[in-house]
């Protein structure tokens, strides 16, 4: 199965016809969500248990992990150590694990985390933490693409059932990682389209977060995407799609061309609109 998704579901109006959606009106066009809330900060049981409920049954989500796990955020204010920061995550997410509802954790690292021995070893750490939970691993490193480590990164993925997200980003030179369509675990795998602005993507002003993923996929581009999809869905059992190149709006409108090429049908999911009765 394909499923497309954005990320977020308050703000798609090229999706929804309106500015800002709630859960359940978004689960009404798609079946699947990349939801971030909890990258900055852990949130209540109740907040993940009620997502839960907003969705149909066959509605999936991707769930970022916090920004401690992915060493990103200063975890040591709240938590007293790396296993307090994940029974606590743990528990926040368990309505959303218990429900069938979750695609899978999406772990993005910065780029600064290299290939290194230590870093490998940390991945390590969070399969034991995460246990059998779907984890997919976004890597912002060109070092673990290169020549001399890509045959040892792929292994490692495999043996321990991380699904390596297929990255569409901008090809900067200081540190490109490359658009990579490969299965590292059968069960699913996960695509995230960043976009293609370079000049955005490398932007460290104050407006950044308005260029970062400024960028509208042309048809030719829609298609080369389209059929990377495709063929690895003859290969997994599940392939979930996130459009993020949402800075300028035209995440919906990308995913909705991509929804056509693949001739991709979704049935059972939220009514439209509410009966008045």
């Amino acid at each position: 199965m394909i499923r497309l998704g954005l990320t977020s579901f308050n703000e798609h109006d090229k999706l929804t016809g309106k500015k800002r959606s709630t859960l359940y009106e978004y689960a009404g066009y798609l079946p699947l969500v990349e939801m971030d809330t909890a990258y900055y900060g852990i949130p209540k049981q109740e907040s993940v248990r009620e997502w839960t409920k907003s969705v149909p049954d066959g509605f999936r989500f991707v769930m970022k992990v916090y920004s401690g796990i992915s060493c990103q955020g200063e975890w040591q204010q709240y938590y007293q150590n790396e296993e307090e920061m994940i029974e606590a995550f743990l528990t926040s997410m368990t309505p959303m694990i218990e429900s069938g509802k979750l695609f899978a954790f999406l772990i993005q690292f910065s780029g600064t985390f290299a290939c290194t021995k230590e870093n490998v070893q940390y991945l390590g750490k969070i399969r034991r933490w995460f246990a059998d939970l779907p984890i997919a691993i976004e890597l912002r490193n060109g070092s673990w693409y290169t020549a001399k480590y890509i045959k040892q990164t792929l292994s490692f993925m495999k043996n321990n059932e991380f699904s390596l997200v297929v990255v569409d980003e901008p090809q900067i030179p200081t540190n490109p990682v490359p658009f990579f369509p490969y299965v590292t675990n059968d069960q699913f795998v996960l695509f995230r389209f960043h976009g293609r602005n370079a000049a955005g993507w490398m932007a460290n002003d104050k407006d950044w977060r308005k260029k970062r993923t400024l960028y509208r996929y042309n048809s030719e581009e829609i298609a080369d995407l389209s059929e990377a999809v495709e063929k690895l869905s003859r290969e997994a059992k599940e392939v979930g799609v996130i459009f993020n190149n949402n800075s300028g709006g035209d995440a919906a409108g990308n995913l909705l061309e991509m929804k056509a090429a693949l001739n991709l049908q979704y049935e059972n999911l939220n009514p439209k609109q509410m009966g008045l009765f």
